[in-house]
C-alpha cells in the first residue's frame, strides 16, 4: 500500500455537533435558500472529507442563505483509525455506504445502520448533499453523479474535477447519495442536487486540498454564499479548474466472488482498454477461475481496487468516456 501521508485531524473539539446528535452541526441564515448538508467519514479512514468539515467549522463559516449542515458520519469507524492498517477503519460491521433503504434503516440491528437511523432526518431535510469520499489506491479524483441529469448539470457547471462519473450504485446497497428524494427521477424531485466527490488515495495529502476546494464551489454554487465571501473565511481554498472534464459513463461491472479475486497487473483507473475481450482478472485468484474480460472497445476501468474484495463487491467498474 503506498504511504499514508494525511495525518489525522482532531475533530474533538467539534465531535459534539449541535444537534443532538454526535458528530452534526446545522446553521440556519434565516434566510430562504437550499439546505446544504455536506458529510464526510462515512468510512472511518476517509480523512480527506473530516479535514474539510474541521476547516469549515474552525473558519466560522455560517451560510447567508437557507441552512448548512454538516455531519462527521461514521465516528465508531473514525475511532479504531490506524496509519498501519487503515483498511480496518473503513466502517465496523457493514458499509454505511450501502445502508441507505428504510428496510436496512430501520432494522438498526448493526452500529452502521443504528447511525444510518440517527443521520436519516437530516438527509431527508436536504435539498442540497454532497458527500466527500477518498479511494483505496491512488488516483485521480472523480465526480460521482448518479443517473439523474441534474446532477450532471451540476457537475459540469463546479468545473472540476477532470473526470465525472454517471453511475447506478452498487450490487451490494443503496449509497446514501441515492436515498429518499436523491434517488427520484429528474421530473420527480428537480429541487434535489447530490454529488459524491472522491478526492484521491485516502492517505494523500493532496486529496484534503480536493475536498477544501469542492466543498468551497458546492457552497457557492448552491447559493449558500457568494464567492467572495468564501474565499475571504477560506483563504487557500479554492484550486485552479480543471483543464477539462470527460464524462464517464458506467454501463458494466465486474462483481467479486470471493476475496480471491485478482486483476492480471496493478490498474491505477481511468485505463483505456482499446480492444473488447481483453482479460483484466480472474475470480478465483491469478490465472484461476472465471476471467473478467472488458465488455466493449475503448473500455475504461473506473475506481479498480481489491482492497476490499469479497462475495458481492464491485472491484472495476467499466465506462464510456466522451469529451465535453
Amino acid at each position: 500500500m503506498p504511504s499514508f501521508d494525511l495525518p489525522v485531524p482532531d475533530i474533538a473539539p467539534w465531535r459534539a455537533g449541535n444537534t443532538g446528535v454526535e458528530g452534526v452541526w446545522n446553521f440556519d441564515s434565516g434566510a430562504s435558500g437550499e439546505a446544504v448538508l455536506i458529510s464526510a467519514l462515512i468510512h472511518g479512514n476517509e480523512l480527506c472529507g473530516a479535514w474539510a468539515l474541521k476547516g469549515l467549522l474552525e473558519a466560522g463559516l455560517r451560510p447567508a442563505r437557507g441552512t448548512l449542515t454538516l455531519a462527521f458520519a461514521n465516528l465508531a469507524a473514525f475511532d479504531r483509525f490506524d496509519a498501519a492498517d487503515p483498511d480496518a477503519a473503513r466502517f465496523v460491521e457493514q458499509d454505511l455506504n450501502r445502508q441507505w433503504t428504510p428496510e436496512r434503516i430501520q432494522a438498526a440491528d448493526t452500529p452502521e445502520r443504528r447511525r444510518a437511523a440517527a443521520l436519516a432526518p437530516f438527509v431527508q431535510r436536504a435539498s442540497w448533499l454532497l458527500d466527500l469520499h477518498s479511494m483505496h489506491e491512488p488516483g485521480a479524483p472523480l465526480l460521482l453523479t448518479g443517473l439523474h441529469q441534474r446532477n450532471v448539470d451540476l457537475a459540469r457547471s463546479l468545473r472540476t474535477p477532470g473526470h465525472i462519473v454517471i453511475d447506478g450504485g452498487h450490487q451490494d446497497g443503496v449509497r446514501m447519495r441515492d436515498f429518499g428524494r436523491f434517488g427520484q427521477p429528474d421530473h420527480v424531485a428537480p429541487e434535489t442536487r447530490s454529488l459524491l466527490l472522491e478526492c484521491g488515495f485516502h492517505g494523500a495529502s493532496s486529496s484534503r486540498a480536493v475536498a477544501q476546494d469542492m466543498c468551497l464551489r458546492f457552497l457557492q454554487q448552491s447559493g449558500a454564499l457568494d464567492g467572495a465571501a468564501l474565499d475571504a473565511a477560506l483563504p487557500g481554498w479554492r484550486q485552479g479548474d480543471a483543464p477539462r472534464q470527460w464524462v464517464l459513463t458506467v454501463d458494466g461491472a465486474v462483481v467479486a466472488r470471493s476475496e480471491r479475486f485478482a486483476f492480471v497487473r496493478p490498474f491505477t483507473g481511468l485505463e483505456l482498454i482499446e480492444k473488447a475481450g481483453i482479460v483484466i482478472g480472474h475470480q478465483d485468484g491469478p490465472g484461476q477461475g472465471e476471467a473478467a474480460v472488458t465488455p466493449y472497445d475503448d473500455c475504461v476501468l473506473v475506481m479498480p481496487s481489491t482492497r476490499q474484495a469479497r462475495a458481492g463487491v464491485t472491484v472495476v467498474r467499466f465506462a464510456h468516456q466522451v469529451a465535453l
